[in-house]
């Protein structure tokens, strides 16, 4: 069974806490090891000078063993904490205070001997240990000489192997009793401090992942599973940062799932509104197709009985509806193909009014055909904009199109500029019959057709307005109306203006 978060935090802080005990504990047994040695080295440097200056055997500088061993025997009965040797000038054991099979060494390394001697301060300052091959031990140490020449050293080693062996018994038996009763005290206080510390981390995760599992058994039913009350437990700093990760992380978890059911709802919107434009759709399909039909079944049962105008009616009423069917579906394409999120933007820089002039000038005919006045305002426009001049050309195309269609005989169409801060405010502006306010929110939808739309004589697709709402977006603006029913409509977006010229 594998284990859990909350169980492997635990085992690897403890065992991480017990490498660290261990360390601590030689660290600290180190540290009061060197001071012991630095402190016994301090107190007992001038023993080896006292005994080599107070002893007449010593002091005279001759050489005689059988005397020394007497003299070291002595000295080690009334100080077996000390070990005393004497060497020849070169290092040499010459006599000692212990057994002689005790000795494991011939010679003593003299360089700490110089060292010790020279810079007493200099302590601790280790030397061989003449009972081990390699073990170095604390000491004292003198020189001796007869008159002016040098005949040894006394060696004395401080803490011999008598008081290692008897120290070391009784401190095993005392720092055993305290590391056990240490030891216990500190795992039990860990284990205990632990395992609330890392209950309190770790039932913020269960409780997530038991919300996880809930909200995917529930198909990502946000309005099934309460799970606002992560967003209650955010804990953020004065500048607002979310401090604890858990809750910053279940916020994250709400907010996608928040984000799943607004894309699930979005979705399940889309689809109900591509069923109902695929019914309108087939709906506006067939109208022209039947119509098509009817006078072709008719041109080719009954056209030797049709006289030559009658036939050319026909004829004329087929064209009208195969020309109304092409638009609906070039529409249908164009519209498609923007909302598929695969148009690119061509941003250049231009001249508005130019533009602007040339659009109108495709529609100065139809306008005299219904007597409709068709105007610039201001005349001449030298301004220039940054945009992608297609797509803006097509945008005013439909605009001025619808407004020709909903512009009575003797009406008018403005086309405006106005500045506005940075921004040029460009509006299609028309004394037509205007849009009721409860249609208004709705004019951008794909196959809307307004209330004033009704009476129309003249058919259309019905989805130039939705075509310029997503070009207009491409350009990073936005296309909006003003109407009044009755009195006409005002459709405007904002452009980005990239350098100043003079109205004229």
């Amino acid at each position: 069974m594998t284990n859990s978060l909350y169980q492997r935090l635990a085992i690897t802080i403890t065992i991480c806490f017990a490498i660290l005990g261990y360390l601590f504990f030689w660290w600290s047994n180190s540290l009061a090891q060197y001071s012991q040695f630095k402190a016994e080295q301090q107190l007992h440097i001038e023993l080896a000078k006292h005994l080599a200056d107070d002893n007449p055997l010593l002091q005279s500088g001759a050489y005689d063993k059988p005397a020394l061993e007497n003299l070291f025997h002595t000295l080690m009965l009334l100080g077996p904490a000390f070990e005393f040797y004497y060497l020849d000038p070169k290092g040499n054991i010459l006599t000692y205070s212990a057994k002689p099979d005790k000795i494991k060494r011939k010679a003593v390394d003299l360089v700490p001997i110089n060292q010790l001697i020279s810079a007493p301060d200099s302590v601790p300052v280790f030397g061989d240990d003449p009972r081990h091959f390699s073990r170095k031990k604390i000491f004292s140490a003198a020189p001796v000489f007869n008159g002016e020449q040098l005949q040894g050293y006394l060696y004395v080693i401080i803490g011999g192997e008598i008081y290692d062996s008897i120290f070391s018994d009784a401190k095993a038996d005392k720092a055993l009793l305290e590391n056990i009763a240490w030891l216990g005290a500190s795992l039990l206080l860990l284990f205990v401090l632990l395992l609330s510390l890392f209950r309190s981390f770790t039932s913020p995760i269960k409780l997530l992942l038991r919300d996880m599992e809930a909200i995917k058994a529930a198909n990502f039913d946000e309005a099934s599973i309460n799970l606002q009350h992560w967003k209650e437990l955010e804990k953020k700093d004065k500048n607002g940062v979310v401090k604890n990760e858990v809750s910053l992380l279940a916020s994250n978890f709400v907010t996608l799932v928040e984000q799943i059911n607004h894309q699930f709802s979005q979705l399940k919107k889309n689809d109900h509104i591509r069923r109902e434009l695929l019914a309108h759709l087939s709906h506006d399909l067939r109208t022209p197709l039947s119509a098509m039909k009817g006078y072709v079944e008719l041109l080719s049962t009954k056209n030797s009985e049709l006289d030559a105008s009658t036939r050319q009616q026909y004829i004329n009423t087929v064209m009208r509806n195969v020309e109304q069917l092409k638009l609906l579906i070039d529409q249908i394409f164009e519209l498609a193909h923007l909302e598929d999120g695969q148009v690119s933007v061509d941003n250049e820089a231009f001249v508005i009014g130019e533009l602007l002039h040339d659009i109108m000038a495709k529609f100065t005919l139809r306008a005299r055909q219904k007597h409709i006045s068709l105007n610039l305002d201001p005349a001449n426009c030298q301004l220039m904009i940054y945009s992608d001049i297609a797509k803006l050309e097509r945008i005013l195309t439909n605009l001025i199109e619808n407004a020709i269609r909903h512009t009575p005989e003797s009406g008018k169409i403005t086309l405006v500029l106005t500045k506005v801060g940075d921004k040029l405010k460009l509006s299609v502006q028309d004394t037509g019959s205007g849009i009721h306010q409860k249609d208004i929110a709705y004019i951008f939808d794909a196959r809307y057709r307004a209330s004033n739309a009704q009476g129309e004589q003249h058919r259309h697709a019905g989805l130039g307005l939705a075509i310029s709402k997503r070009l207009s977006q491409l350009l990073n603006s936005d296309l909006t109306v003003e109407s009044e029913l009755g009195k006409g409509s005002s459709f405007s977006l904002l452009l980005t203006q990239t350098a100043q010229s003079t109205w004229q």
